[in-house]
C-alpha cells in the first residue's frame, strides 16, 4: 500500500491549504485521499450511464432476445426495470453513507463480514472483467454494418459465424488497448471522454427513437404476440427474452464507484444511480419498442441475425442509418471504457486493504495521473484472454454475456442479503447529513419491502440466467462446456477465491 498523504496529490479546490471535507469524509474511514477528486455530478451520472451504456448493450442483445422471445420479448423490459430499481434504491442509501470505491466489496464488508464481504468483491470484479470483454465484443454488431472494411476475418459478419465470431475478438482486442491507454492517462481526460460520449450517446438514443417511432409499421399491439419465437410458451419466452433487458440494466453501481473522485459524493452519488438506471432504461425500452414497430418484417429471419443494425439502415436509408450506427460505436467505445474502469476501482480498493495477490503493486497510484495504473493493464489483459473464446466458437458471445450477468447479479445480492438483515434487527440507521446538511438519502419506513423484494427479484433472476438450457447455451449441440459455462465459470472463481485465502490470511478491511 503506497503511504501517498493528502496533501501529496491535487486538492480540492487546487492549492487549498487543507483537505476538503470530502477528504476528510474518506479519512473517517481509514483511508488517505490518492484519487484525485475531480467529477462533478455530470461526470457522476456519466459513470453510470456510460457502463449501462444503453445504446451498446440494446444494439448487442436486441437480436438474441428477438430470436428466443419474439416481440413479447418487450414485456420483460418493464419487469426487469422495476427489480433493478429496487436494487438501486438500495444503493443509494448505501452510497450516501460508504462513499468509497470498491462499492460492492465495501459495502458487503461493511453490512455483513469481512470474509463474506471479500467474496462479494472478488465476484464482482472477476464479473466486471467478463463485462468489459463482453462490451468490447459489441463492436461486431455494428462496425462491418457501417462499412464491410471492419470485417477484417472472413467474410460473414454475424456474431453467431465462426467469421463473425473470430473478427469480433479481433476488434474488441484493439478497442482494449485504446480503453486501457485512456484509464492510464489521467482522471480528468477520463471523465472528459465519458462526458463528451454519454452526451453523444443521449442525443443519439432520443433521434433513434424518434426516427423509429415514426417509421413504423405496426402497432404496439404486436407486442403481445410471440411470432418467430424459438422458445416455446409464452413464459418460457420472457424468461429467455429477459436476457437483453438484464444485460443492458446493470453496473448503475458505478456512480458509487467513482465515489473518491466525485465532489460530494454523499449528496451526488445517490442521486446518479437512480437517475442513471433510470433514463437508461426509459431509452433503452423505448428504443426496443421502437426497433419492434419500424422493422421492415418480423418474419425474414434478419431480426434475430442482424438486430436494431438492420432496422436502422432497412428503415431510415443508408445515409442516416449509418450516421446512427457510427454514434452507437462511440457509445460501445465509451461503456468498455466506464467498465474497465470501475473493475479498476475495485482491483485498487480490495488490493489497498491487501486483499488481493500483488496488492502493493495494484494499490499504487500516480501521483500525477491520479490513476491506478497496475489495475488499468490487469483488467485490459484478462479481458481481452477472455476475447480468444470467440476463436474457439461462437457460442462463446453467448456465453460471455450471461457469465457476466450473472456474476453482476450474485454480487449485487451478496449485498441486499447483508442489508435486508441489518434492517430487520433496526441496525441500519437513516440518519445522518451529506456534505451540504440536507438529509441522507433514505428508504425510511419502505426500507425493509424495497430490500426484501430487491433480493428476492436478484435471486430469482441469478437463477434464470444462469440455469443451462441446452437450445440457448449450445443450441448445435456438442459444446457442453458452453452450456455449463456461467454454472462453471462462477464455481472456479469461487474455488480460486478459496485458495487465495487459504493461502494468505488478509488484513481487516478499513
Amino acid at each position: 500500500m503506497t503511504t501517498t498523504s493528502p496533501s501529496d496529490v491535487r486538492p480540492d479546490p487546487p492549492h487549498s491549504p487543507s483537505p476538503s471535507p470530502d477528504d476528510r469524509s474518506l479519512a473517517e474511514f481509514g483511508y488517505p485521499q490518492e484519487l484525485h477528486r475531480s467529477l462533478g455530478r455530470y461526470a457522476s451520472f456519466a459513470a453510470g450511464f456510460s457502463f449501462i451504456s444503453v445504446l451498446t448493450t440494446v444494439f448487442q442483445f436486441f437480436a438474441f432476445g428477438y430470436a428466443f422471445g419474439g416481440p413479447v420479448f418487450f414485456w420483460a423490459w418493464p419487469v426487469v426495470l422495476v427489480g433493478q430499481l429496487l436494487v438501486a434504491a438500495c444503493f443509494a442509501e448505501l452510497a450516501a453513507r460508504y462513499p468509497i470505491s470498491g462499492a460492492i466489496y465495501q459495502w458487503s464488508s461493511r453490512l455483513s463480514t469481512p470474509v463474506f464481504g471479500w467474496f462479494a468483491g472478488w465476484i464482482m470484479v472477476i464479473g466486471q472483467v467478463v463485462v468489459v470483454a463482453a462490451a468490447a465484443l459489441a463492436l461486431q454488431m455494428v462496425l462491418p454494418a457501417i462499412w464491410s472494411g471492419f470485417q477484417l476475418v472472413g467474410t460473414d459478419p454475424a456474431p453467431t459465424s465462426a467469421d463473425g465470431a473470430a473478427n469480433a475478438a479481433v476488434l474488441g482486442v484493439i478497442l482494449l488497448v485504446l480503453t486501457t491507454v485512456v484509464n492510464i492517462l489521467d482522471n480528468r481526460v477520463l471523465s472528459l471522454v465519458n462526458r463528451v460520449g454519454v452526451t453523444a450517446e443521449i442525443i443519439g438514443a432520443v433521434l433513434i427513437i424518434v426516427l423509429l417511432l415514426t417509421h413504423s409499421e405496426r402497432t404496439p399491439s404486436i407486442t403481445f404476440h410471440t411470432t418467430g419465437a424459438a422458445q416455446s410458451g409464452l413464459f418460457g419466452a420472457l424468461l429467455v427474452g429477459s436476457f437483453t433487458a438484464a444485460y443492458v440494466m446493470i453496473g448503475f453501481d458505478s456512480a458509487g464507484e467513482m465515489s473518491e473522485e466525485t465532489r460530494n459524493p454523499r449528496r451526488v452519488a445517490p442521486r446518479t444511480i437512480l437517475t442513471a438506471l433510470g433514463s437508461a432504461g426509459a431509452l433503452g425500452g423505448l428504443i426496443v419498442l421502437g426497433g419492434l414497430l419500424a422493422a421492415p418484417s418480423l418474419t425474414d429471419g434478419h431480426l434475430s441475425v442482424d438486430g436494431l443494425s438492420y432496422v436502422l439502415t432497412s428503415s431510415l436509408g443508408d445515409g442516416v442509418g449509418k450516421a446512427l450506427l457510427a454514434d452507437v460505436v462511440i457509445a460501445i467505445t465509451v461503456a468498455t471504457l466506464a467498465i474497465q474502469t470501475a473493475a479498476c476501482r475495485m482491483l485498487f480498493s480490495m488490493a489497498r486493504d491487501g486483499q488481493l495477490p500483488f496488492a502493493g503493486r495494484l494499490a499504487r497510484v500516480n501521483p500525477r495521473t491520479g490513476m491506478p495504473t497496475a489495475p488499468a493493464l490487469v483488467v485490459g489483459i484478462l479481458a481481452a484472454a477472455l476475447l480468444l473464446l470467440n476463436f474457439a466458437s461462437p457460442e462463446a458471445f453467448l456465453a460471455i454475456g450471461t457469465t457476466c450477468i450473472v456474476m453482476l447479479y450474485l454480487a449485487y445480492a451478496m449485498v441486499t442479503g447483508p442489508l435486508l438483515i441489518r434492517r430487520v434487527r433496526g441496525e441500519f440507521t437513516s440518519s445522518g447529513t451529506d456534505e451540504e446538511g440536507g438529509r441522507l438519502f433514505s428508504l425510511g419506513r419502505w426500507g425493509i419491502p424495497v430490500n426484501a423484494l430487491a433480493l428476492l427479484y436478484g435471486l430469482l433472476m441469478t437463477v434464470n440466467l444462469a440455469w443451462p438450457r441446452a437450445e440457448v447455451y449450445d443450441p448445435a449441440g456438442g459444446h457442453w462446456y458452453f452450456q455449463w459455462f456461467t454454472v462453471l465459470f462462477l464455481a472456479a472463481t469461487l474455488v480460486v477465491g478459496v485458495a487465495w485465502r487459504a493461502m494468505r490470511r488478509p488484513a481487516p478491511v478499513g
